[in-house]
């Protein structure tokens, strides 16, 4: 029996599936398994290596924590202002006008194209030369800054796309009703674009959360993953425990941002179902609403 999307397997392709999904269990065992009798060998799972997460509040108060911080700062930052501005620059490269669009996209492709590290590194240097930002706070500002400039690009084109994609009769639509094209995008287009967006964006604010550790590589930020660095280093050999600390920290802060991202696409979705709501023109700020479209006849 055949479906519309594919056709159904036959018993050789059913023996064949169940074979080569066993082979991969097995390969994947033994690389785990190989995994464990390497850090066991080396003595890496040893007690003594990671008591003090357990023990002691030293490695917390004194690295993970402050480290922790810088982290949130450097994101919560960044998204702040990567956020609104992505928005502007994306709702801009659908101007009608060419004065508009043409520049907007110029900024947006030339901040795409441009790595991450770089924009740090050259945010480091304009701080340090045309401001009188203190050597402490410069590291922070070159992050937030590299970021924000990228992801902001990225942004842009996430929300372009996500107008794009809608149905034309949406536009049109409101056309139809007499809204104009500002009124159209902010209460037709942009709402029923951020439920598609939603994704895309949760994405990009992890991408942001996880880059602010190239400043910590490289412009001696103290973010999360320079702190375990240090503690590493403080510790002697308790490298591996350490940094896998710091990676089960990231996968919560980031399972958490995409689980409410998630809570919040359902929320968003059901909504849009319940609500019966029509928009009338008075509401929308339209003059003369009531003479207005193809009901409304004022003779």
């Amino acid at each position: 029996m055949s479906s519309v999307l594919y056709d159904a397997q036959g018993p050789r392709a059913k023996r064949r599936n169940v074979v080569f999904t066993a082979v991969f269990v097995v390969v994947v065992l033994a690389l785990l398994w190989w995994v464990y009798a390497t850090l066991d060998e080396k003595g890496q799972l040893e007690w003594a290596k990671w008591q003090m997460f357990f023990t002691s509040d030293e490695p917390w108060s004194t690295y993970i924590w402050p480290g922790l911080q810088n982290t949130l700062k450097a994101a919560a930052l960044s998204m702040v202002i990567a956020l609104p501005l992505g928005a502007v620059l994306g709702i801009a490269r659908l101007s009608d006008h060419a004065w508009v669009r043409i520049p907007v996209a110029i900024v947006v492709e030339f901040f795409r194209s441009i790595p991450v590290l770089v924009l740090m590194i050259f945010g480091l240097a304009l701080f340090a030369e045309y401001t009188d930002v203190s050597s402490d706070d410069r590291p922070l500002y070159a992050v937030v800054t590299g970021l924000v400039l990228y992801n902001a690009s990225v942004l842009a084109e996430i929300v372009r796309a996500g107008i794009l994609a809608l149905p034309k009769g949406q536009a049109e639509g409101a056309m139809a009703i007499g809204l104009r094209k500002g009124q159209s995008m902010r209460l037709i287009l942009l709402p029923q674009a951020v439920t598609t967006m939603l994704p895309a964006i949760v994405s990009q604010l992890v991408v942001i959360l996880k880059d602010t550790a190239l400043g910590g590589a490289v412009l001696t930020f103290p973010e999360l993953l320079a702190s375990a660095n240090t503690m590493s280093g403080y510790y002697g050999a308790n490298v591996i425990a350490s940094f896998t600390v710091v990676a089960v920290i990231y996968i919560a802060l980031n399972f958490s941002l995409t689980t409410f991202a998630s809570w919040l696409e359902r929320r968003l979705r059901r909504a849009k179902k319940s609500t019966g709501a029509v928009l009338k023109a008075d509401d929308a700020g339209i003059p003369g609403g009531a003479a207005t479209g193809a009901g409304g006849g004022g003779n």
